[in-house]
């Protein structure tokens, strides 16, 4: 371990930063940016942390067999720390890497530490490909571990060629600054800055900043304001209303505030708010919307005549006298960065004249192919101009998204008339003084894959800049909001200054990449004055309310353990609730009167309370406690004693309520006379016991509470059938067959009543309900669904309603089947078949729903694989309605004796590459595929031989022999690629070897590394073979013009190090080297550009992909 000077701190978090979850033992956290860790107010001082560098050496690292792998415990600001590993990924198929607190269970309860700190996996071959990633996180006993679920893809830590896992061994470092704990909560936005943040719903920093941009464009946010809605509109619903309410929030509200109201009036649910978007894309698609609600309204236009700006693309021909010019409108202008040191040289590439000759000539009209320049001019610029930087690229070498963290300047003050108006076109008008100054500086942090966004705003456009970052609002000075958003690359300072130590550079990975630009000239029309009097009445009115009943419930809170939550239940509530909202118990508690009483308030005042508020005089009252039960039930227990009475409130809750909570639930007992006017309540003895009645009807299928009744311990049920009978409405002598209701969790017990048995023979005790029906087999003939109340109260327990989807389209519910719990795996594809008119259930496969992505689980259900279907909706620890189904072409069961391969065939003659999907018993064997595949095929004689190659990262890594059985080949990750053994191959000199050639490029992007692209091949190599000849069997195998493979460079590669060779040399001697692991790390390789275009077929592709654009639903 070495001590060294902590780097700059100011990285935010880039992807996606969770605590690890095993998730066998508990529920899967979303893998989504979550808002920033503590970080530490720029105007505290805080004193230099203690910083450490450790570094971990894995020997063997493939031939880990372990889910989890520790590190050895290293010591930093005297605390204990290690590095955890998942080395096949924490269920998902990327590396996962976490710092945990080495002794957090030996540590004392309560206890804390704040560290900043970056985990890295080395790139052994050029440091500058280093994995490093940074965070920051308050560590605790709940959260003792804190890092990176995705760190990096499996499959690029594995690629030999990439050089992070060397002679099998992998280096990762940790670099830790503890700091002392800020208290981040305490910070204030509102007091510190004027303004309040945005809460992050999962990854909604992208919207975040670029809403917070838009409301400090007063103009807009007065147009807003202007948009007209109605009292009756629901923000949930309206975009207009609820971005109102979003605007008049911030302006007022004194804490951060909730976008959910905005998403959900988008159209949005949950698993939208944890996908990370482009900020450019929504800007745009929000802005139609707006402009499109907007229509026919006080404010139509607004968005034209803020953001709207026009350009001339004209084209000139140089010979002849033609000239074609149309004119277009923007919104945002997308700026190269790349190759641009500052804004004024992207605009100048902009309007960059292209010439149009050679082969690329202009077809003119009546005069032909002609020279021509083309190219754009701007006839007006807007008074907002929004820039949006292309820092996000395609890259056609690396068939990649990249992200360009080159240094890119941009002015404060941007002078669009510069060298007298070059960017302008003639129609342009010249008194327009198209001077600007800088508003907003959008800022992204992290990569391609991910990372956090945050903003910079001069609100007033004074000197003062503020950083708006989710929740958190800190003011700023001119340098952090400009200058250290330029990117680019920034020195480390020197550990030993004294020492002539080259400095270390890093790139920055937090730049700019929109910017809005105010016009000067417009400063005044665009920053002006918004106040009240701007926000219609009613939205005043419900925002005010709204502000009050939170202010209410935050008193409420504050003073809630001045207080006793009492919950009355009566005979009322239980008739209402039984067989409707419930059916088992008696109540729902949370749907009784409520009463929020001083908990030193005597019970006898309470009970005045209960008296006013049901007209039920206070002798006419007896209070039931309700208890817990050991199988899980609660009923009324016993009635309140006179001395419990005497009591206050809140000793009585404690006498109560051994949980300790706030509240105290009670049965209020009512007895009533004939006229319907309330009796003071009878004496109750311990021979009396207080049961509660339940009817079921069979032929509704209804359960109802009809009353309660006292009857004697040793009294029998035979004595009560007549006053069952009148509670039922039947006549006195209607059998009756009658049973109690014991538990329904986890099963349902309920148990026959033998009328002759005394209630304390069969158990009945006080709060015991009983069911009772006609006798359901005197009339034997009439069947019903649920004949008794057993098998009906079973049903009702274990009734689910699922949603069912085709799994091609898993975000529409296509139809809806009332199942139970325990229906067998049969009995579900059974209805499933039935609805779909399907004859044979067999053809259906089923797949389950991840809660937590909410998206199909990636491995289908097994034929038979669960036994229930409460099997089939459980994920972790949560319960789905959802199940997604297919209809196959062939059985289940038989499909899955079968294993299906997909193949890629290569012609031997024709440029042809088709897909082929081999479907074969699982006993199969190479041999049997190669037999099936000829079937399908067109070959180039009727003799040809086959041979099937596992192909992985463009490289050669395997022939299959013949007799390999399929049903451990792997077709998910790698490439099965089959073709024609070539003749020459068949009849080997002893002396000939088979080689492997590559094509290859070196990446300019990632110092000249080696990227392998394109169809690996084998090829026969002669023993006294020159390059020459080689190159000329390599170009007609090919088919490469002579001018295109006058291009190519030949080279010996071995472990990604090339050795090109000339004309002269004998190709062989190169290949004599026998101590190589996988012939795949030597071959020739072609190295020239890809031009080829990118194939259609994708074959290593997950089950269920999404890439979803943004879209606002409504």
């Amino acid at each position: 371990m070495t001590m060294m000077t902590p780097p700059p701190l100011d990285q935010e978090d880039e992807e996606m930063l969770v605590p690890h979850s095993d998730f066998t033992e508990g529920p899967q956290p979303m893998e989504v940016a979550q808002p920033e860790a503590a970080s530490i107010a720029e105007n505290q001082q805080v004193e230099d942390p203690p910083t450490s560098k450790f570094t971990w050496a894995i020997e063997n690292f493939s031939r880990l067999n372990v889910k989890k792998h520790y590190s050895e415990t290293f010591v930093v600001g005297g605390y204990k720390w290690r590095i955890l590993i998942f080395p096949k990924g924490n269920n998902v198929d990327h590396l996962s890497m976490y710092l945990d607190v080495a002794d957090s269970p030996a540590l004392p309860y309560g206890w804390s530490r704040y560290a900043q700190f970056s985990l890295s996996v080395v790139n052994q071959i050029h440091n500058k490909y280093t994995v490093r990633k940074e965070t920051q996180h308050q560590f605790n006993a709940r959260e003792s571990d804190w890092g990176f679920t995705s760190f990096m893809p499996l499959s690029e830590l594995y690629d030999p060629n990439r050089g992070y896992l060397i002679n099998d061994a992998c280096i990762v470092e940790a670099e830790v600054a503890v700091r002392r704990v800020v208290d981040y909560w305490s910070y204030d936005s509102k007091k510190e800055t004027g303004y309040v943040g945005l809460k992050n719903q999962g990854a909604t920093c992208y919207m975040n900043s670029l809403l917070q941009t838009l409301y400090h464009i007063p103009y807009f946010r007065k147009a807003v304001y202007h948009m007209p809605t109605t009292e009756n509109d629901m923000p949930s619903w309206s975009i207009p209303l609820a971005l109102q309410s979003l605007f008049y929030k911030l302006q007022y509200s004194d804490n951060s505030v909730a976008t959910k109201e905005l998403t959900k009036s988008f159209g949005w649910d949950t698993y939208d708010s944890f996908m990370q978007h482009d900020v450019q894309e929504l800007n745009r698609v929000l802005c139609e919307k707006l402009e499109d609600k907007m229509k026919g309204t006080v404010v139509e236009g607004t968005i034209q005549q803020l953001f709207e700006g026009h350009h001339m693309n004209y084209l000139e021909c140089i010979n002849v006298d033609y000239k074609s010019s149309r004119k277009e409108s923007f919104y945002d202008l997308q700026l190269d960065v790349k190759g641009c040191q500052d804004v004024y040289a992207s605009f100048d590439k902009y309007v960059e004249v292209e010439r149009l000759e050679g082969d690329n000539k202009y077809q003119a009209e009546q005069y032909g192919l002609q020279e021509a320049k083309k190219g754009v001019l701007f006839i007006d610029f807007p008074p907002v101009l929004q820039l949006q930087l292309k820092r996000f690229e395609y890259d056609f070498m690396r068939d990649a998204m990249v992200k360009i963290n080159d240094r890119y300047e941009f002015p404060l003050q941007l002078d669009l008339d510069r060298d007298n108006g070059k960017y302008l076109s003639p129609d342009a008008d010249r008194s327009v003084r198209n001077l600007y100054m800088l508003h907003s500086v959008l800022v992204h942090s992290g990569g391609v894959h991910g990372g956090h966004y945050y903003a910079f705003i001069r609100p007033t456009l004074s000197e003062q800049w503020y950083k708006f970052d989710d929740e958190r609002v800190t003011k700023e000075d001119p340098k952090r909001a400009l200058d250290e958003q330029y990117g680019g690359e920034e020195e480390l300072p020197q550990a030993n200054p004294g020492f002539n130590n080259t400095p270390f550079k890093f790139t920055k990975y937090s730049n700019a990449y929109m910017l809005v630009y105010i016009r000067e000239s417009d400063k005044d029309k665009i920053i002006c004055n918004v106040d009240e009097k701007d926000i219609a009445e009613h939205l005043r009115i419900r925002l005010k309310k709204e502000q009050e009943e939170k202010e209410h419930k935050k008193k409420e809170k504050a003073e809630a353990h001045l207080y006793t939550i009492i919950k009355v239940a009566r005979d009322e509530d239980l008739a209402d609730q039984i067989g409707k909202d419930i059916y088992f118990d008696l109540v729902d508690h949370d749907k009784v009167r409520s009463f929020r009483i001083q908990k030193q308030l005597p019970f006898t005042l309470f009970k005045e309370e209960v008296a006013k508020e049901f007209g039920i005089p206070v002798q006419f009252q007896r209070f039931w406690l309700w208890a817990k039960r050991q199988n899980h039930t609660y009923r009324p227990n016993r009635p309140l004693t006179a001395q419990e009475e005497a009591q206050s409130v809140g000793q009585l809750r404690e006498v109560s309520n051994k949980a300790h909570n706030a509240e105290l639930k009670l049965f209020l007992e009512v007895e009533l006379g004939l006229d319907l006017r309330p009796l003071p309540p009878p004496d109750k003895t311990k021979e009396d016991i207080l049961l509660f009645f339940k009817f079921y009807d069979p032929a509704k299928e209804e359960l109802r509470y009809v009353g309660r009744l006292f009857v004697k311990a040793l009294g029998r049920p035979l004595e009560i059938l007549a006053k069952l009978n009148e509670m039922a409405g039947f006549p006195p002598n209607e059998q009756l067959q009658l049973f109690e209701e014991i538990k329904f969790e986890p099963t349902v017990m309920c148990e026959h009543i033998d009328v002759k048995f005394t209630f304390r023979s069969s158990q009945l005790e006080d709060g015991d309900i009983i069911c009772y029906q006609k006798n359901p087999y005197v009339m034997s003939d009439v069947r019903h669904r649920y004949q008794d109340i057993p098998t009906f109260l079973e049903y009702v327990n274990n009734r689910q309603v699922v949603h069912f989807r085709l799994l091609e389209k898993p975000k529409e519910d296509d139809f809806c089947l009332e199942l139970s719990k325990v229906f067998t795996y049969d009995d579900v594809v059974d209805r499933v078949a039935r609805h779909l008119g399907l004859d044979d259930p067999s053809k259906i496969r089923l797949t389950s729903h991840n809660c937590y992505s909410q998206q199909p689980k990636p491995q289908p259900i097994k034929y038979r694989g669960v036994e229930h279907l409460s099997d089939m909706l459980v994920h972790y620890n949560q319960t789905s309605d959802i199940l997604y189904y297919e209809v196959l072409d062939i059985p289940l069961p038989e499909l899955q004796g079968l294993k299906t391969l997909k193949v890629v065939f290569n012609h031997a003659t024709k440029d042809e590459v088709v897909i082929h999907s081999i479907r074969l018993p699982k006993n199969s064997t190479v041999g049997d595929v190669i037999s099936n595949l000829k079937t399908k095929v067109e070959l180039s004689h009727p003799n040809a031989e086959l041979r099937l190659i596992e192909v992985f990262y463009h490289k050669i890594y395997k022939i299959f022999p013949h007799n390999e059985k399929i049903e451990n080949i792997n077709d998910q990750y790698w490439t099965l690629r089959a073709e024609e053994i070539p003749e020459e191959e068949k009849n080997l000199d002893p002396r000939d070897r088979l080689i492997h050639v590559y094509h290859f490029m070196k990446d300019a992007n990632q110092n000249q590394m080696i990227q392998n692209f394109g169809d690996p091949f084998f090829l026969v190599l002669h023993e006294d073979e020159t390059l020459a000849e080689v190159k000329g069997r390599i170009q007609k195998k090919l088919q490469v013009s002579d001018e295109e493979f006058s291009k190519w460079k030949f080279a010996f590669c071995s472990h990604g190090r090339p050795e090109y060779l000339q004309d002269v040399d004998i190709v062989s001697t190169r290949f004599q080297r026998r101590d190589v692991y996988g012939a795949w790390e030597q071959y020739l390789g072609l190295e020239h550009a890809d031009t080829a275009p990118k194939r259609s077929y994708t074959v290593n592709q997950n089950r269920h992909t999404y890439e979803k654009p943004v879209k606002i639903y409504n």
